[in-house]
């Protein structure tokens, strides 16, 4: 006679909603962010009474910069859409992530969604993709043909051939003007611990790139950002640690670069190596892992560069000069600020340990100069892109993540006045969600410069503003403070150094409410003048 129990179990019916969801658990995803609608509403459900935190977005940008979305493990980012029935996205999105693909039926989703995961933190970590039917979500199926998936594995370690170690270890040995640029590859690797003995033991002068900032602390006597064209100008060797050539490195070519700089590049991602210049070296690896392998064969023989070596005191001295123009733009009491004068009245409250979001024009490229970090992956910004309106998204992730896990860990993100523009409604949601985020938002009434109030008085005297009103002006003295108290945080209006310094403290001190400080400064404020000398070595 058949086990009724057995009969029972084969019958019962499971929705697809149920389904994804348990998917998702099975693979670790703790928070997925999104804008639900019919029938994405059942997923989040789902996922909720599983224990997966579910935090509504306001606009699909925000969403998206994360997104739609699932937070697996660390960076690296998984997307569904459950939109349309079977006018699928899977070939658009191919192009644009590392996996993409829709399940062909119920059974196969958590398949799908494991490889979609592993793909994501496997290699260079990247965003993928999960077509799933709206019509698969509220599906029902027998919870006997869902088969069981296990977690993905943690992503393996892989080694640089030991030839390419060697001959890294004798170029960077043979060297004159070395210099290390670190970037966010090393943080994602957690490479910190590795690197800065490398240089800290052979004295080796390095740039954080935006987001490598932390893996050795920017305060370190050995970091040179304060000089960083000179140390790209003029290097002989450059060592990239999960660095790409691209604009944000001016593409590795001169004249930003010498003509016949070598370039030792380790990276994770075998296609990237070779990307715009011919390295001297490649070390294809896991960074940590490659670091450590020319650790110990920079240890067979005892060597260190000469820290008062010429090139050192070149950098050293420009490092002095720019340092000195910094402070003095600063130090100006003239109102309405600048960015030098915002930003380091900022720093010097800023907690050790907090998490810096940042995008802008001005705004991040100036912020990331002067706002220090000191412990890896704890800085956000724009990224490889440049892409405007990811700031407030990435801010509530990193909030949702240290409230769970690090109460008390401030996250403070730094806004320009448009890029604020770009995703401004998800204040409601940081209000929603009583994160106690501190948002700066650096007002000089546009894109890159504005006008003040009397100045567009005076152009709307003549036409209206479609008409006269240059394309990167926004409206004079906006008061952005006012969208988080309508919401029931904090709102500050600064003017003055006084101001700004007594809004920070009292937000700092506030570990319950969010804030906003809207930080008006001279509309037609720029960064420092940038110098260039197009020498030789031999003339420097």
């Amino acid at each position: 006679m058949p086990d009724s129990n057995f009969a029972e179990r084969s019958e019962e019916q499971v929705s697809g909603a149920k389904v994804i969801a348990q998917a998702l658990k099975t693979q670790d995803v703790e928070y997925v962010f999104g804008i639900v609608g019919i029938p994405v509403t059942e997923i989040a459900i789902a996922a909720q009474q599983l224990g997966i935190k579910y935090i509504g977005m306001r606009n699909e940008q925000a969403a998206r910069s994360l997104p739609c979305c699932f937070w697996p493990r660390s960076h690296p980012r998984l997307g569904w859409y459950g939109k349309c029935k079977r006018e699928l996205l899977v070939e658009a999105c191919r192009l644009y992530t590392k996996f993409s693909a829709r399940p062909s039926s119920i059974e196969a989703v958590p398949f799908v969604i494991e490889k979609a995961v592993r793909s994501s933190i496997y290699g260079r970590p990247g965003a993928c993709y999960v077509d799933i039917p709206a019509d698969f979500v509220n599906l029902q199926v027998n919870v006997s043909s869902i088969k069981d998936v296990e977690r993905c594995m943690s992503p393996p370690i892989s080694m640089a051939e030991t030839s390419a170690v060697c001959t890294a270890a004798s170029v960077i040995k043979n060297a004159k003007q070395p210099l290390l640029i670190i970037g966010k590859g090393a943080a994602y690797a957690h490479a910190e611990e590795s690197i800065q003995k490398l240089v800290e033991q052979y004295k080796l002068p390095f740039l954080p790139t935006p987001m490598g900032k932390g893996v050795v602390p920017d305060n370190h006597p050995y970091c040179v950002g304060a000089a960083r064209s000179r140390a790209l100008q003029f290097a002989d060797v450059i060592v990239l640690f999960g660095a790409r050539l691209n604009w944000i490195l001016h593409f590795g070519l001169p004249p930003r670069y010498q003509p016949d700089v070598k370039f030792i590049q380790v990276d994770i991602c075998a296609e990237e190596l070779g990307n715009n210049v011919k390295p001297a070296v490649t070390l294809l690896g896991d960074i940590n892992a490659v670091t450590k392998q020319l650790l110990e064969e920079l240890d067979k023989t005892p060597w260190q560069y000469p820290p008062e070596s010429k090139w050192w005191k070149t950098l050293r001295e420009k490092m002095k000069s720019n340092e000195a123009a910094s402070k003095e733009l600063a130090s100006r009491e003239s109102l309405p600020m600048n960015y030098y004068t915002v930003f380091y009245h900022v720093q010097e409250q800023l907690p050790r340990d907090c998490f810096v979001v940042s995008e802008g024009a001005n705004t991040m490229d100036i912020g990331r100069t002067v706002l220090q970090n000191y412990l890896p992956r704890h800085r956000l910004d724009a990224g490889t892109f440049g892409t405007m309106g990811v700031g407030l998204g990435f801010a509530i992730a990193a909030a949702m993540v240290a409230k769970d896990r690090s109460p008390g860990q401030r996250v403070i993100c730094v806004e320009g006045d448009s890029a604020f523009g770009f995703s401004g409604m998800e204040v409601e949601t940081i209000c929603r969600y009583n994160l106690p985020i501190i948002l700066l938002v650096v007002n000089n009434n546009g894109i890159y410069q504005g006008f003040d109030t009397d100045t567009w008085k005076e152009m709307l005297k003549f036409q209206d503003a479609a008409s006269v009103v240059p394309p990167m002006c926004l409206l004079p003295n906006s008061h952005y403070e006012q969208v988080m108290t309508a919401f029931g945080g904090k709102g500050y209006f600064v003017q003055t150094p006084e101001e700004l310094q007594k809004s920070l403290r009292q937000s700092l001190a506030d570990t319950a409410k969010p804030s906003l400080i809207n930080i008006m400064i001279e509309p037609q404020a720029t960064r420092k003048t940038q110098d260039f000398h197009w020498l030789t070595r031999s003339n420097m």
